[in-house]
């Protein structure tokens, strides 16, 4: 373990997630949290008197070169299978997800912790040859707000997708819903039909939907009796996706009815997105508690 910084308020510290990978620890007054460097990737955010918010399996994979099953995995800049990529050769969702992030700032006060992340690179890919940099920012406190911040380097446009992958955690799929996505129309990855909007009984799956909307969501679970509540900025669609059971028992990094703890729901922009040569674009999302 080794401390970061601290003060009246809170800490941050560091500490092994596996050998060679180093999570950052908080720990405030407002709550705890715990995000890895290997992939930028929150895993954990439980605000004091709550359960944690996101899902992490027991079962997952803490190596390079292996996506890490839970939290908010970042997908970019591609989203699942590239159009280009028909063999999948490059694998799904990009590769934000599997670089060694650096912690560039951390700030604690009264109201919570900020951290800011930032990764850079180029010829990562051939589909994204960019040169390019991510800079997240992460706030946990009363809410949780993260900011994805996308920055083509190059002399080139570029086009990309992608999605904040958010693993929330709930008593059972079979107990939440989601009202907002009823007024949608959906595109279904498992039929490849286009659907007009229709009633959600559940998030029981297999369910896996691209949601054209960016409404304010909210996630109500009649057991926990909470209700969490997403707000997203700079995206265009939510994905709801649960593998259900036949599928998570063929998954080695989900844990035995792992699939009966979580639904998915994601802030995404599933179609390409203009990334001008020097600019910039975010995606962003704030998630918070609601008991009213």
């Amino acid at each position: 373990m080794s401390l970061l910084t601290e003060n009246e308020f809170g800490r941050v510290y560091q500490a092994p997630l596996s050998q060679g990978l180093t999570a950052l620890v908080i720990e405030h007054a407002k709550g705890t949290a715990k995000v890895s460097l290997y992939g930028g990737q929150v895993l954990s955010w439980q605000p004091c008197g709550e359960k944690d918010v996101f899902w992490l399996s027991k079962n997952s994979h803490f190596q390079q070169g292996k996506a890490i099953r839970g939290g908010i995995p970042l997908c970019w800049p591609w989203f699942g299978q590239h159009p280009d990529d028909s063999d999948n050769q490059w694998g799904n969702h990009g590769f934000a997800r599997s670089q060694v992030w650096q912690l560039d700032a951390v700030k604690i006060s009264e109201q919570g912790v900020e951290l800011s992340l930032l990764w850079q690179g180029e010829n990562m890919a051939p589909l994204w040859p960019y040169p390019c940099q991510l800079t997240q920012g992460l706030f946990f406190g009363d809410s949780f707000k993260q900011t994805l911040k996308m920055h083509n380097l190059s002399e080139q446009d570029a086009y990309y997708t992608g999605a904040l992958h958010s693993y929330f955690s709930v008593s059972s799929p079979e107990n939440i819903k989601v009202a907002a996505l009823e007024h949608a129309p959906f595109n279904d990855k498992l039929t490849g039909k286009l659907s007009q909007p229709q009633p959600i009984e559940n998030g029981v799956g297999p369910v896996d939907r691209i949601y054209h909307t960016c409404d304010v969501m909210t996630i109500v679970d009649r057991l926990w009796q909470r209700k969490i509540v997403l707000k997203a900025k700079n995206t265009h669609q939510w994905v709801f996706w649960n593998p259900g059971v036949e599928t998570a028992s063929n998954m080695a990094d989900i844990h035995p009815q792992g699939e009966q703890e979580f639904v998915c729901l994601e802030a995404a922009n599933t179609q390409n997105q203009l990334l001008k040569a020097g600019q910039f674009v975010t995606m962003e999302q704030e998630v918070f508690i609601s008991r009213t």
